[in-house]
């Protein structure tokens, strides 16, 4: 019988009572939706699964499985069209019809000129965040329709603008293409106007006792997630896609790329390993980090776990690694990019610290133990 040192709990019996009580739920969440079908055969909205809440039904979990069994219409709004209608719900009614269009060919592409390709919801959303406020300041000026908007007001919006005025510019440029070759504006106030200059930030080295000390955690979870970013500069994206299949012998299989784990990533992975199967002997979950709520399904976490409550950010230290990486090898771009997936480009922003006078890396690189 399994226990927690200095608790006294069977873990293992917790566990199992768990499993039965999610499986009792999850039988009787079926069975109430069961009612809702019009045949044997008819497919159930993800939108009336939603109303068991109000039933103590389970109802992430009953998605998961009529997705699974091909049973599932998903008709609930995505993430980014619940972003959108927050941004845009005061704006007047043409203006509105108007981004929705946009909105609609940049979700789900277009066939018709100008063609294009669907995409990404990070992309989506940076449009939405660079525009939203130069937008609303149009409505509060009396602009009823995106038509009436000149190429005046956009030169005098994104001059006014300075944090975001490259993704301004980006997002406004996009909107007015779609709008004109969906013939919903006369002419395109963008035309011909040269892109908004890209912000850049210079990357900085943390400090190795801040480092050391999550790397050290007593929690299995954060010391290994933070050694995954520490030494092979994973992203949040990444990590929490991270599958147990993916790691073999001691490497890591990422993005086509075979990356030879460092020893103090082995030493954590074996204690979360440890750690994961006492405490989640019957999870089927594939990924490799998983928690109380996603143990008993196949989701993955969620990317901010576990770094809620951390002083570290992911981003900030997989820049740290990277730095020291370019460094070390003297501005040698060509191995950061295969080291870590970046681009040219991406990789040029820490290429520019090696000379930069005040960005000298002085002592040992980070992560030792």
């Amino acid at each position: 019988m399994l226990q927690e040192p200095g608790h006294g709990l069977d873990l293992a019996g917790a566990n199992k009572a768990g499993h039965q009580l999610f499986f009792a739920n999850m039988t009787r969440s079926l069975r109430l939706l069961q009612g809702l079908r019009l045949s044997p055969t008819a497919k159930i909205r993800a939108t009336d699964v939603l109303q068991l809440r109000q039933y103590s039904g389970n109802v992430i979990s009953t998605i998961d499985v009529l997705a699974a069994a091909g049973l599932l219409i998903e008709d609930r709004p995505t993430r980014i069209e619940r972003y959108f209608a927050a941004k845009t719900s005061t704006l007047p009614p043409v203006m509105k019809d108007q981004l929705e269009v946009w909105l609609q060919v940049l979700t789900n592409g277009a066939h018709q000129a100008p063609r294009q390709i669907p995409r990404d919801p990070k992309t989506i959303r940076a449009h939405i965040l660079g525009i939203e406020p130069i937008i609303h300041a149009w409505a509060e000026a009396g602009i009823q329709s995106f038509a009436e908007v000149t190429r005046a007001d956009i030169t005098a919006a994104l001059e006014e603008t300075t944090a975001r005025r490259h993704i301004a510019g980006n997002g406004l440029k996009s909107l007015f293409t779609t709008l004109k070759g969906r013939r919903l504006i006369f002419a395109n106030p963008t035309r011909g106007m040269k892109a908004s200059p890209k912000g850049s930030t210079i990357p900085l080295a943390l400090d190795a006792a801040v480092i050391r000390e999550e790397l050290n955690s007593p929690n299995p979870v954060v010391a290994l997630a933070v050694a995954l970013v520490a030494f092979h500069a994973l992203t949040k994206k990444q990590l929490s896609a991270l599958r147990l299949t993916d790691i073999s012998d001691g490497h890591l299989i990422l993005d086509n790329r075979d990356i030879p784990l460092a020893a103090p990533v082995r030493t954590r992975l074996a204690t979360w390993l440890d750690h994961r199967n006492r405490t989640w002997p019957e999870s089927a979950n594939p990924h490799l980090l998983i928690n109380r709520r996603t143990a008993p399904r196949l989701l993955p976490v969620s990317r901010q776990y576990p770094w809620n409550g951390l002083t570290l950010r992911t981003q900030v230290l997989r820049e740290d690694r990277i730095l020291h990486e370019i460094h070390a090898t003297g501005g040698d771009i060509r191995r950061i990019c295969d080291l870590f997936g970046l681009s040219v480009e991406g990789a040029t922003r820490y290429l520019n610290t090696v000379e930069h006078p005040d960005l000298t890396l002085e002592g040992e690189q980070v992560p030792r133990t």
